[in-house]
């Protein structure tokens, strides 16, 4: 028998109960539809994570007092508090001095919470930090309005600022920040440039912040440790792998600090793949489970559809003996009974997928984190579409193709 009847028989037997085979395509559907939307989830964080917090694509890395590894346990964190020192703006020249593989190196100090005026408009507790010049190359930033301060404002201790959306809303409800003043602390600054809006990041809003010149910062608030500590910024050289640059970055510091061959770094380094490392590490098990349990349901829906498969073996028990009568082989029951499994599993993976893609897109519309189906992830839905109605059809195509052709037309 040719594979095209084999098929037509197929799809006939599920077209002649539709209502049947529909509500036995609902597991299927409904697991296809879970794990989809899971992976969607998942993805679509990894991306959001890499894009917003983690910095993937900018090939950049930061030098400061602690690594990921510092905050192991209790031990470790104590460890490193007493070995690990605050990093000073001359270890910053002394590397921007010497370095031969980097590209930019800036630096930032971690913000101070301040109280921001303008006339009777105030502002309490907005993050105000310090950096140089060069970082609004190296952190790409989108500038609204106006400019990022220049080297020698930094130089000359500027009181000029450089503000987020919603400071400049907030103050400046109904005219242009750029070229006004306000007071950071008490302190008149001249805003110079106003960044482009960006949001939120995990609900965090990222327009609410003022950056003025690093050394402007150490002046007005005071040194730069503990709470406002320094931390360096740097980028690779063009034709300059990005570990070659990370690893001078390392023996420069380690030099800087005397630190002897067998002696544990006293300061840390973050790239982009160490961050990525965390959340793979936190997340990754969080992630399996996440997609194991919705399977689960892929599972049930295989059993249920083994369960009408035996139904419709015994349902069709004279058919089958007509069948073997006239010539049909074993070959012929088995395949027309698998593949009548494997394509209702198969339209149950097909709508699933297609629920899923609805799903991932009502969540990018209504949800803050995105949601993006991979073409992997379609792929796999298939797959195991296939694969759970070879598994749980093949039991009942067994059992049709070994029916005995003279008790089968006995059969009532």
């Amino acid at each position: 028998m040719k594979f095209i009847e084999t098929l037509k028989l197929a799809l006939s037997a599920i077209w002649a109960h539709k209502l049947r085979s529909a509500l036995t395509l609902l597991g299927m559907i409904i697991g296809v539809t879970a794990v989809v939307t899971v992976v969607s989830v998942i993805q679509g964080f990894n991306s959001y994570f890499d894009e917003k917090v983690a910095g993937i694509g900018s090939q950049s890395f930061s030098i400061r007092r602690f690594s990921f590894d510092d905050f192991k346990n209790l031990d470790t964190i104590a460890a490193a508090q007493r070995r690990n020192k605050d990093l000073t703006l001359a270890e910053f020249e002394y590397l921007r001095e010497r370095t031969q593989l980097i590209d930019r190196l800036g630096a930032r100090a971690n913000a101070t919470r301040a109280q921001i005026k303008r006339g009777s408009q105030i502002l309490e507790d907005v993050p105000v930090d310090g950096a140089t010049a060069n970082m609004a190359d190296i952190d790409n930033l989108d500038i609204a309005d106006g400019r990022f301060f220049t080297e020698s404002e930094n130089d000359a201790q500027a009181r000029v600022a450089y503000i987020g959306t919603d400071v400049a809303n907030n103050l400046f409800p109904s005219g242009n920040a750029v070229g006004n003043d306000i007071t950071i602390a008490g302190l008149p600054y001249r805003v110079i440039g106003v960044q482009t809006a960006k949001g939120t990041v995990f609900g965090v809003p990222q327009d609410n912040f003022i950056t003025i010149p690093l050394k402007t910062y150490a002046t007005n608030f005071g040194n730069l440790i503990n709470q406002r500590s320094l931390y360096m910024v740097a980028t690779a050289k063009p034709g300059v792998k990005f570990n070659d640059a990370v690893e001078e970055a390392r023996f420069l510091m380690r030099t800087r600090r005397h630190l002897a061959a067998g002696d544990k770094d006293n300061f840390g380094i973050l790239t982009p793949d160490a961050i990525t490392g965390i959340r793979d590490r936190v997340l990754g098990t969080v992630s399996i489970v996440a997609i194991a349990v919705p399977s689960i349901a892929l599972v049930v829906g295989g059993i249920v559809i083994m369960n009408i498969m035996l139904v419709s073996v015994t349902e069709r028990t004279k058919e089958i003996g007509i069948r073997k009568a006239v010539g049909a082989t074993r070959s012929n029951i088995l395949s027309q009974f698998l593949i009548e499994a494997i394509f209702l599993t198969a339209i149950g993976g097909v709508a699933g997928l297609i629920v899923g893609e609805i799903a991932s897109i009502l969540m990018n519309i209504y949800s803050p984190l995105p949601a993006f189906v991979p073409l992997w992830a379609i792929v796999l839905g298939l797959g195991i579409s296939a694969v759970v109605g070879i598994i749980f059809g093949l039991w009942p195509a067994w059992k049709a193709a070994r029916l005995d052709p003279i008790e089968a037309l006995r059969y009532e």
